[in-house]
């Protein structure tokens, strides 16, 4: 899924929603329940400051190692995997309804990017990438003085 930093689409946006709200309820042929799981795709937050750009990304009971990130062409790829921790003969599972396995978002970054300035910090599972303004884009204010005539 690619999703530009720069631009919100409304309808995109709700498109996606409810895709991925109606996408557990889909009806399996032969399945003792109506219900499936789904893909795995992590919550994003993205936000805008004066010199940077956030993308704060939700991974619970992920480990830092198998979270990686790449930027390509100006495309910012976050890949990583949860894994199943616990063996299959610990019981019998009655439900489950955490999504475990590999997943992947992709964003478009917009040309004010600093590219070499990209940071990211994993803590308490969230992934947190700080993505710096360029010199250019960064809004510029001064004070005017005022004389008198």
């Amino acid at each position: 899924m690619t999703q530009t930093l720069a631009q919100w689409t409304p309808m995109r946006e709700l498109e996606e929603f409810f895709g991925r709200a109606l996408r557990p309820f889909r009806v399996t042929p032969g399945a003792q329940e109506a219900m499936t799981q789904a893909d795995w795709i992590p919550a994003v937050d993205i936000r805008e400051t004066d010199d940077e750009y956030v993308i704060e990304m939700d991974l619970p009971q992920v480990k830092k190692d198998d979270v990686h990130i790449s930027l390509d062409e100006n495309v910012l790829t976050i890949r990583g995997e949860r894994r199943r921790e616990h063996e299959e003969n610990q019981g019998r599972w009655h439900r489950v309804e955490r999504f475990y396995g590999a997943f992947a978002r992709s964003f478009v970054l917009p040309e004010t990017v600093e590219e070499d300035g990209i940071r990211a910090v994993f803590e308490d599972g969230v992934l947190t990438v700080h993505l710096p303004k360029t010199a250019e884009a960064r809004p510029r204010s001064r004070e005017i003085e005022i004389t008198t005539a």
